[in-house]
């Protein structure tokens, strides 16, 4: 099974406004949202769709402003993770940013949230800060890095 990685189509946005309502329930991203930021009225916004044997996989979505990039959203179906997907729009995350002229990336991910921690500290990131009390529950955010 192989992995492919594209820009996001109007075609998409059902998938990933299902994904992130799955992804991410306390804060889903709107039809609108997406469907703005897939369309390039965002202009510093790029969505990515992950596609294994033809069928959607996931997404990402990711800000390049000047020296820096900020993912600010990637997802993958429970059935697909731990099988390179992720791994796969990250590495496209990257391009994109690079390709943008950022000259590092920038997330921040729930400090709660120690499977995602661990893969992007394979991947390469560190700890840059932390914003207490970030997420609608009152989770601490972590920022991380990582140089392109």
């Amino acid at each position: 099974m192989s992995t492919t990685v594209r820009a996001a189509t109007a075609a998409d946005v059902a998938a990933i406004v299902a994904l992130e309502a799955e992804a991410f329930p306390l804060d889903p991203w709107s039809d609108r949202l997406v469907g703005e930021g897939v369309s390039g009225t965002l202009p510093t916004v790029r969505f990515v769709v992950a596609e294994r044997d033809g069928g959607f996989a996931g997404y990402a979505v990711v800000s390049v402003v000047d020296v820096d990039a900020e993912l600010q959203r990637i997802a993958v179906p429970v059935p697909l993770r731990r099988a390179g997907v992720a791994t796969a729009l990250l590495a496209a995350v990257h391009a994109v940013a690079a390709e943008g002229g950022a000259q590092r990336l920038l997330l921040e991910v729930r400090e709660d949230n120690l499977s995602a921690r661990l893969f992007y500290e394979r991947h390469g990131f560190a700890e840059l800060g932390q914003r207490p009390r970030y997420y609608r529950d009152g989770t601490t955010a972590l920022v991380l890095a990582v140089a392109l």
